[in-house]
């Protein structure tokens, strides 16, 4: 009995121990972004809305939210269609091909993130001055970049869900006179849908959440592309730690939030499936 009441203490111990190392930080940036002190750990002062108020009248702020948002839902949009229709294709494969393209799909998830940048961006380089776009090159570039690395995780994402699906369903539909692209809409894609929908949201917070590609690929035409994580970057190197905290309890509670409501809405479908059964 002893033993058993100090085991449960010890894992208790080290399940605190870890919560606080993970969340201490961030419940730190959190209270302080409420602060006028130039930097955590110092007086805190009195309480104040400033920083974020700041926040909403900086351009650049304003301007590489809105290009981290354009690049982050177009590349989980492509991702996800292209990702979906590959793992179809690669779902229907012989064992061999099927081995052997799921591997080689997987290479951008094992390189090294520095090593894809830095072939993005010698890529660029070299189609940059030879191919004349209406538009900048450097925002587009960026969500063909994001596009490519993110394709892999739908791919993984969405292959599990086509294991757990009746194998004959396709072949049934095309026996009672539906096409292939109209069984794929019809009868593959609604089954599909909730793993496309995690698959989107992946692909959107790695989108989001990338620094090394959208450093090395952000030089356009005219002007460099600034996203958060290159804004926070630069914020960092000119010591800008209050208007970092503000943005970083912004996109914490944002991400938070969303989880929540995730969350939410599987148990609550959970629970409605157990009551039909």
């Amino acid at each position: 009995m002893k033993k058993n009441i100090v085991s449960l203490v010890i894992k208790w111990a080290i399940l605190v121990v870890v919560l606080v190392a993970i969340y201490m930080p961030l419940a730190l940036i959190v209270v302080y972004s409420f602060s006028g002190a130039r930097n955590v750990g110092e007086d805190f002062g009195s309480f104040t809305f400033s920083l974020y108020t700041n926040l909403l009248s900086d351009e650049k702020l304003l301007k590489a939210t809105a290009n981290t948002l354009i690049i982050g839902l177009v590349s989980a949009l492509l991702a996800t269609i292209l990702g979906t229709t590959a793992a179809i294709g690669i779902h229907y494969m012989t064992s061999r091909k099927r081995k052997a393209v799921d591997a080689a799909s997987q290479i951008t998830v094992v390189n090294a993130e520095i090593v894809t940048a830095m072939g993005f961006f010698l890529l660029m380089l070299t189609l940059r001055d030879t191919i004349s776009l209406p538009f900048d090159f450097g925002l587009v570039w960026l969500i063909i970049a994001h596009t490519v690395i993110t394709t892999p995780y739908v791919i993984l994402t969405v292959s599990p869900r086509l294991k757990q699906l009746n194998p004959n369903l396709l072949e049934a539909s095309m026996d009672l006179g539906a096409g292939p692209m109209r069984s794929l809409i019809t009868v593959m894609i609604p089954q599909l849908l909730g793993s496309m929908i995690s698959a989107f949201a992946l692909a959107f917070t790695l989108s989001l959440d990338d620094f090394v590609v959208a450093n090395a690929n952000r030089v356009g035409r005219s002007e460099a592309i600034d996203t958060i994580s290159t804004y926070v970057y630069e914020g960092i190197k000119l010591k800008l730690n209050s208007d970092i905290r503000a943005l970083s309890t912004i996109i914490f509670v944002a991400v938070l939030a969303v989880l929540i409501v995730v969350n939410v809405v599987k148990n609550n479908k959970a629970k409605k499936n157990s009551q039909h059964q």
